[in-house]
């Protein structure tokens, strides 16, 4: 829609020019006020009529006559008694100008000005309530109409941004109205007024953030926009520092595409803005005192970013591309723009921020969470957590920041964003606020915007924040670095994220051999005919005489002979050379195959006074009554030695001594040589447990207070937190992932509230978990705990999906047990943190065992020994036996309880604790003592098809086990469902197993 007749139409520039036009949202009175009456109050004049009030409070004279007869007349009659008692605070009473009474039901709406208003008053005030709304709708709807797309598509001014929509018309344009509320000069014309609104909300920033509830947040904005028109004034050295940058990107691009012609790179050609884009960021957040920068991003630009940004010689991504020494890669490694970086960026001030760029492969926004997670490790590691409740020790998030590049169609198309944006403000997860960075392509591969969301811009998502989201126009980069501060500024302020929505295009296809135009035509036709980014800043520069011709061609020259050089460099000596990953906190830790081993006991009086102390709360708590009548009173009674432990008394002793540093020697740092180590804990339900056993967390029944008993051990113990997760499984498993490679000297544990929901983060387990020492030579020592077994409860409350765990295990990098005991939850959780080997651990956890009579341990099965991979079968004479069963898990305790009802003496019963990696050696040893060719039977709950059995038979062979033992199974038929969801049925089932299992013994 064009402007109305007597407002010029303002070329949609970057630079500030009086135009008319902006947001809104509300309908807008007509010119004599009249708009129906809602009841309820309009303060949207408020200021004005305020400010009248009080010049003639102050001076009567000061006012014109009609304002001065009104306020006279409003005072006399409420001296008579005729009016409304003036609202508290306010001259004004409740039946004003701006609204009078509501009209008596059934009766005509009452006229919106009193019959008693001069009409020059009514005028008046009726124009300033529209100037008032005109203004609203522009900072609610000023970006619909901003200059944001380099391509020049946009979109039809919203009418309520137009003045006409209002009754304006040409004789308006130089009256004066009240500004004063919205900041800046207390009265501007209605020329000047359009002029401020068109520069701040519709040039080339556009900007989403009416939405916020806060006031005192949306005011802070509104100030650094409106009072500045939304412009930032460069001084030279600045303009040379972003020329300088947009040169580097463009010359990368330009140099790969000649010399390597048809490889992938993945450009950003188009986008090359995001490069000094990143310089300024890094700068401001290091003079903002950022001391570390965690960075994640997909494919598209990274080789750019890595170079330019990170620091990587360039010359290490030419040998890349040439890929001369195959051999030293086979079957590991990664694609080149899948890698990681870390480097340090030099800023003002000899100062210098750490930047760490994740490791990431092309499920692009998974990288999310696991960099806020490895963030947050750093954070926490520095002092620096930043609690969103307030009640933690001091801001947080000065020195660590997140800062996440993504691509428009994946930030509107993947839910993991949205699961990454939920736990932004949560105590377990803030980092301070995350700035995100979309590079908005306007495209996904060839699929449009119109086909790949129903939002209006790909980054609506983020409006579930209470964040701004700042769209700005990537072929202006001095719009960019407005935005840029304005973001930072914001983070730094309100410790919040904060999103930038960097509208480019992608000049060439999805990768560097596809033809876009295929799909594409009418968007390639307008990409082609474009100049580049560097070249429309540089005419910029030169109209303004910023710079001259032979500062950019010095500049554009000093690029290209650096790269020339690295080229030179890369094949003089083409071997790569790869970048250390285990210095600094990964110092002394260790992968590969070899494990070493720990020395997890720990003596009886150690772990009973450590015990007693979980029990030991403060005489102002009260825990409620069940609580404390059972599960504190039956722990007391453990701790004295009076009763066996059960599965959460193990558990809870582990992290005990873990946090104290107990071992061998005794409580405290000298107790083991490793000394103390801190543990984290997250999950759906971690607190308490899904089933109620663990209480780690105690709430006080008359008013809710909590109280971590592990964390009042001793005083040299180390920090342990344990918290609750949201509903979500791949991004708070990706976030403890990314927490655990910053944390090698700790106990980092995630718990599935049923193992069955594990399968919701399946691409952060086979992408990063199990395949990141492979792949990129990252460490981690993650926990997973998956509660499983098959106990009637149906097809997605029975398996953890253990035979999955199974596949992707391979060149020892992960690890799988299915403990059986207390006593073995508390040396393999101690073995997990003691040893220098780092692999994930995943566990299947028990559901019903955690209160099985039969499930217990003694206190001395803790103070001595160590985690069994294979638990021998004692109760049997080895002489006698004629069948032995092989097991792994919960099934073993209806396997011993069959036995014993049938009175079976003949049936050895062994346990594999240990899956993967796989125990030879210990499962040899067990079953010496048995004579060759008794028959060994794999038995297990799961069906064939899933669970550990073919796994098994993989690893061991179809023969005699150890040419001794014939090999059978005995397990539910194959199935495409992992369980029946009927619970005779199951049981029907596990009678079946029984009978198979035991079918022929004695």
């Amino acid at each position: 829609m064009s402007a109305p007749a007597f407002v010029s139409s303002a070329p949609r520039t970057g630079r500030p020019v009086p135009a008319a036009g902006s947001d809104g949202a509300a309908p807008a009175p007509s010119r004599n006020g009249a708009r129906p009456d809602d009841g309820l109050p309009d303060g949207s004049n408020l200021p004005f009529l305020e400010e009248v009030w009080q010049k003639y409070a102050d001076d009567p004279e000061s006012v014109s006559p009609d304002w001065r007869a009104y306020f006279e007349q409003q005072a006399a009659e409420f001296a008579a008694g005729n009016g409304d008692a003036p609202a508290a605070g306010s001259p004004f009473p409740r039946r004003t100008l701006f609204r009078p009474a509501a009209a008596a039901k059934g009766a005509a709406a009452a006229p919106r000005l009193g019959a008693d208003v001069p009409d020059a008053v009514a005028d008046t005030a009726a124009l300033q309530e529209s100037v008032d709304m005109l203004i609203r709708n522009h900072r609610v709807r000023g970006h619909i109409a901003a200059a944001i797309d380099p391509l020049g598509r946009f979109p039809e001014m919203p009418e309520e941004l137009d003045p006409a929509f209002y009754g304006f018309t040409e004789a308006d344009l130089d009256k004066k109205f009240s500004t004063s509320w919205f900041g800046g000069p207390e009265r501007r014309t209605l020329r000047q007024i359009i002029s401020w609104l068109r520069n701040t909300y519709c040039r080339s920033i556009g900007v989403q953030y009416m939405h916020i509830d806060s006031l005192r947040v949306r005011r802070w904005l509104q100030d650094r926009m409106e009072g500045t028109g939304n412009y930032l004034r460069l001084e030279k050295d600045t303009q040379l520092r972003i020329l300088r940058k947009l040169t580097d990107a463009t010359e990368f691009e330009e140099f790969l595409l000649k010399n390597f012609p048809g490889k992938k790179t993945f450009s950003l050609e188009g986008g090359e803005t995001l490069i000094p884009l990143l310089d300024l960021m890094i700068s401001r957040a290091g003079r903002y005192g950022v001391r570390e920068i965690v960075l994640g991003m997909a494919h598209r630009g990274r080789l750019n970013v890595l170079t330019n940004i990170l620091g990587k010689p360039a010359r290490e991504i030419f040998r890349e591309f040439d890929d001369d020494d195959p051999e030293s890669h086979m079957g590991e490694w990664d694609v080149k723009y899948h890698l990681g970086y870390s480097g340090n960026y030099k800023v003002r001030g000899g100062k210098s921020v750490h930047l760490s760029l994740c490791f990431n492969p092309s499920h692009l926004e998974f990288i999310n969470p696991i960099a806020q997670g490895r963030c947050r490790a750093k954070m926490d590691r520095a002092g620096d957590t930043h609690d969103p409740t307030g009640e933690g020790a001091g801001p947080g998030g000065e020195r660590g920041m997140t800062l996440l590049i993504h691509g428009d169609a994946a930030f509107a198309g993947e839910g993991v964003v949205q699961e990454t944006l939920n736990l932004s403000e949560l105590p377990g997860y803030s980092v301070g606020g995350t700035v995100h960075v979309v590079v908005n392509n306007q495209i996904g591969f060839t699929t449009t915007s119109e086909q790949g969301r129903s939002s209006t811009y790909a980054t609506d998502v983020a409006k579930m924040l209470q964040v701004p989201i700042f769209h700005v126009n990537g072929e202006d980069p001095e719009a960019v670095a407005q935005v840029v501060k304005l973001a930072l500024d914001f983070r730094r302020e309100n410790k919040k994220d904060v999103v930038i929505d960097l509208l480019c295009y992608r000049k060439r296809g999805h990768n560097e051999q596809d033809e876009p135009a295929f799909t594409q035509p009418e968007m390639y036709s307008l990409i082609r005919a474009r100049s580049g980014v560097r070249e429309g800043y540089l005419s910029r520069l030169l109209e303004r005489n910023d710079v001259t011709e032979a500062d950019a061609a010095e500049i554009a020259e000093h690029s290209r002979a650096k790269l020339e050089a690295e080229l030179a460099l890369a094949k003089e000596e083409p071997k790569l050379e790869e970048q250390a990953s285990l210095e600094g906190v990964w110092a002394g830790f260790h992968g590969g195959a070899e494990a070493d081993e720990a020395d997890t006991a720990v003596p009886d009086e150690t772990l009973k006074a450590l015990l007693k102390k979980t029990c030991d709360l403060p005489e102002d708590f009260t825990p409620h009554r069940t609580l404390s009548r059972r599960f504190l009173a039956q722990r007391e009674e453990m701790a004295a030695g009076q009763k066996p432990l059960d599965w959460s008394a193990g558990e809870a002793l582990a992290f005990a001594t873990i946090l104290t540093g107990a071992g061998p020697a005794g409580e405290g740092p000298g107790g083991h040589p490793v000394g103390p180590m801190m543990l984290r804990m997250t999950g759906q339900d971690a607190e308490r447990g899904t089933f109620s056993h663990r209480h780690a967390v105690l709430h006080d029944s008359e008013n809710g207070r909590q109280y971590l008993p592990l964390r009042h051990l001793s005083e040299s113990q180390a920090p342990v937190a344990i918290y609750n997760s949201p509903l979500s499984e791949a991004g708070v498993l990706g976030f403890e992932y990314g927490y655990s490679l910053d944390t090698p000297d700790g106990l980092i544990v995630w718990e599935a509230q049923f193992g069955d929901f594990v399968n919701a983060a399946q691409v952060v387990i086979d992408q990063f978990l199990t395949s990141g020492e492979d792949k990129w030579h990252r460490l981690s020592g993650l926990v997973m705990l998956l509660p499983h077994g098959y106990e009637g409860q149906g097809p997605e409350h029975s398996s953890a999906r253990l035979e999955r765990f199974l596949t992707a295990a391979a060149e020892s990098n992960i690890q799988v047990c299915y403990p059986t005991t207390p006593a073995q939850c508390f040396h393999m959780f101690r073995r997990q943190a003691l040893r220098r080997w780092r692999k994930p651990l995943i566990v299947m956890t028990p559901k019903s065992l955690l209160r099985l009579p039969a499930a217990v341990s003694e206190l001395s099965e803790l103070s001595s020994g160590g985690f069994q991979n294979v638990i021998p079968d004692a109760t049997v004479d080895p002489a006698g036996v004629t069948k032995v069963l092989l097991c792994t898990g919960k099934v073993y305790y209806d396997l011993a309880a069959a036995r014993e009802e049938r009175g079976v003496t003949d049936t050895a019963i062994l346990r594999v604790e240990q899956l993967y990696p796989w125990p030879k050696e210990e499962l040899k040893s067990a079953l010496a003592d048995y004579a060759d060719d008794t028959p060994a039977v794999w038995v297990q709950e799961e069906p064939e098809n899933m669970g550990a059995w073919r796994f098994v038979l993989a690893t061991v062979g179809c023969g005699k086990l150890f040419d001794r033992f014939p090999l059978s199974w005995v397990a539910r038929p194959a199935s495409a469902s992992p369980a029946t969801g009927s619970d005779k049925s199951h049981k029907l089932e596990q009678a079946k197993l029984m009978n198979e299992a035991f079918a022929g013994a004695a």
